[in-house]
């Protein structure tokens, strides 16, 4: 449904602007004049119609997608309205007036549609599973039927913040360390295909034989001189490969697994999962989630197979009587502290504030880790580095060595 830009006058004649979606200018002028509002000018925007007419939506704007930073403002916003106690219509009235974000704007509008002809807010957003993820709409279904709206949604935004500031955190912290790789990268490509070949020219006059460091590397720097193209073609050959064996379930599973168990960046991996894990799920239970619901949503969250099916497994048999932290423990991919804590939180009947507390822990184990990795690569690589430019050296004199004590 095209999507339509107004300039309006209310009935005491104060200009007000906004955004409305409907078939036709006519029909949007329609449903300003049913609001109250009298269009003095509508435009229908440039992402469902351009200059030439037909109503079109181009490849771009459909590869266009909602930034998490986005979402996560809204999410805070919408919460803040909602707390104020304004209506969910009013609300997302205001948030359509306020965001930035061209795809989420088009979103909310047909969000607000959709609740206007009667739906509720978590159907509404089902209706965009590419913005609104499953935690998001069932959290809102939890704070309709409860009518603890206001309340569940700024538990949703803490939880959005907190995802968003942990994913900024390992990403600023992974910045320096990938730079140097590619900055490394490119001056070994350099010296290897130019300043090597000009160098070990003056070694093809030599009789004699040279050292056999000296004829590798001639012959490495031959062959990425003659085969760059090549080995280019090969790379991009494996990274397809691989990423279409990660699309099949197989491939899939294996490569879940083998992020939680390998080595130095499996333990980072799994504690993340865990936080995200045992904090969805508290909050979840929290807002009066079934345990059984809340449990099928915390398993989607932690975004690997491997975990999804444990936690799967572990629904069935807390569905026919078992406690929650026995099946999780027996499938030896929960640590111990989380089969603890949530032991003790069902005994204690405090299970929601045990989740909380663990996945403060792990957000705080997932600080160090990223602080620990990134420290331990960085002169990881400067030593690689040297290492690599100390044998480049190292092969071009020792032929100079060699011909000056042959002179003497």
């Amino acid at each position: 449904m095209p999507v339509y830009t107004y300039s309006a006058l209310n009935e005491r004649g104060k200009a007000t602007k906004g955004v409305i979606n409907a078939d036709t200018p006519r029909a949007a002028r329609g449903k300003l004049r049913q609001a109250g509002l009298f269009a003095t000018d509508i435009l229908e925007t440039a992402e469902t119609e351009s200059h030439g007419g037909g109503r079109n939506l181009s490849g771009f704007s459909l590869l266009q997608r909602v930034r998490p930073q986005d979402l996560t403002v809204m999410t805070r916003q919408f919460a803040t309205l909602m707390a104020a106690n304004l209506t969910v219509v009013e609300a997302l009235t205001a948030l359509i007036e306020q965001t930035d974000s061209r795809q989420l704007q088009k979103t909310l509008i047909q969000v607000r549609e959709s609740v206007n002809e009667g739906n509720g807010l978590a159907a509404a957003l089902e209706q965009h599973p590419r913005v609104f993820s499953g935690l998001f709409v069932n959290m809102a279904r939890a704070g309709e039927t409860s009518g603890t709206l206001p309340v569940v949604m700024l538990w949703l935004a803490d939880l959005t913040e907190r995802q968003l500031d942990t994913r900024n955190q390992i990403t600023a912290k992974m910045y320096y360390p990938l730079f140097m790789m590619i900055i490394g990268g490119l001056i070994l490509l350099a010296l290897l295909t130019y300043v090597v070949p000009t160098v070990t020219t003056i070694f093809s006059h030599m009789s004699a034989t040279l050292p056999l460091p000296t004829r590798i590397l001639i012959a490495v720097s031959d062959f990425l001189k003659a085969y760059w193209w090549m080995m280019g073609l090969v790379a991009l050959g494996v990274a397809l490969a691989v990423q279409r064996y990660r699309r099949t379930a197989r491939g899939t599973r294996r490569f879940d697994l083998w992020k939680i168990r390998a080595p130095l960046v499996g333990k980072l991996a799994l504690r993340m999962a865990m936080s995200r894990f045992t904090r969805t799920l508290g909050m979840l239970l929290h807002s009066d989630i079934p345990l059984l619901d809340a449990l099928e949503i915390a398993g989607a969250v932690v975004n690997n197979t491997v975990l999804s099916d444990a936690i799967r497994h572990a629904r069935e048999e807390i569905r026919e009587g078992a406690t929650i932290a026995a099946p999780l423990q027996a499938s030896g991919c929960f640590p111990p502290l989380v089969s603890h804590m949530i032991s003790v939180g069902e005994k204690t009947g405090q299970l929601e504030e045990m989740l909380l507390r663990v996945a403060d822990n792990y957000d705080n184990e997932v600080r160090s880790s990223v602080e620990g990795l990134t420290s331990l690569v960085e002169p990881v690589i400067i030593v690689l580095m040297a290492v690599v430019v100390f044998g480049i050296m190292l092969a071009v004199l020792l032929p100079i060595f060699e011909l000056n004590t042959t002179i003497r």
